[in-house]
């Protein structure tokens, strides 16, 4: 096996996923560095009645390279771009602390038809990488998105809010009864996506219940 893996290793390099240089790890100690000033750890604690999640913790601002790489990795096939973002989450102290406070990680689920489209849901794939290297979290896919809808990115925020309205349901709701929950999605921007997901979240009974993007609008 690792004989093979060698082979692989030469045929198929390790590439950095910001810059594209070859290298050992998913992200270069130049791009780390870089990265690594751009890094926020934000949160924002939310007591509306109509926001149903409790606080919201971002990592970056959607902008320059992050807004970049963000869009490349979500649209334009670059699937392997998870491991970056997930190496840089469980880097970070302050990111790192905050995921292990929860028992559960969910992603925002995209439609069947669109995942067939782009072959992965970029959420799931970042929600798999923190639960293996993080031995208190486990993944669960109970969300589920029923309706195709438009793109939340060409709309504007009434739209937003309206386009996303009864698009989810919950499976097997049990397994989140009493436990701490965290809601991953990749870019915040109106929050219409996340606080819809909670919405039918809260209905399972979770003991706590939050939302982690990789970046805020």
């Amino acid at each position: 096996m690792k004989y093979i893996n060698k082979i692989l290793n030469l045929i198929y390099p390790n590439v950095c996923g910001f810059c594209g240089k070859i290298c050992d790890t998913n992200i270069c100690k130049k791009c780390e560095l870089n990265i690594k000033n751009k890094i926020l750890c934000k949160t924002i604690y939310y007591a509306n009645s109509d926001i149903y999640y409790n606080k919201h913790f971002y990592i970056f601002k959607y902008e320059g390279i992050i807004r970049e790489k963000l869009l490349e990795y979500k649209f334009y096939n670059k699937s392997y771009m998870y491991k970056c973002f997930g190496e840089i989450m469980i880097k970070n102290k302050k990111t790192f602390g905050f995921l292990k406070n929860y028992d559960i990680i969910i992603p925002v689920p995209i439609h069947k038809k669109r995942k067939l489209e782009r072959g992965y849901n970029q959420t799931e794939l970042i929600c798999r990488f923190l639960a293996k290297n993080i031995d208190t979290l486990q993944i669960l896919n109970v969300l589920k998105k029923i309706q195709n809808t438009h793109p939340q990115s060409t709309l504007n925020k009434s739209e937003r809010k309206n386009n996303v309205n009864g698009i989810y349901e919950i499976k097997n709701f049990y397994q989140l009864n009493n436990k701490k929950v965290l809601l991953l999605d990749d870019i915040y921007t109106t929050g219409s996506t996340v606080n819809e997901c909670c919405k039918i979240l809260r209905t399972s009974n979770p003991k706590q219940l939050d939302v982690i993007t990789i970046a805020k609008d």
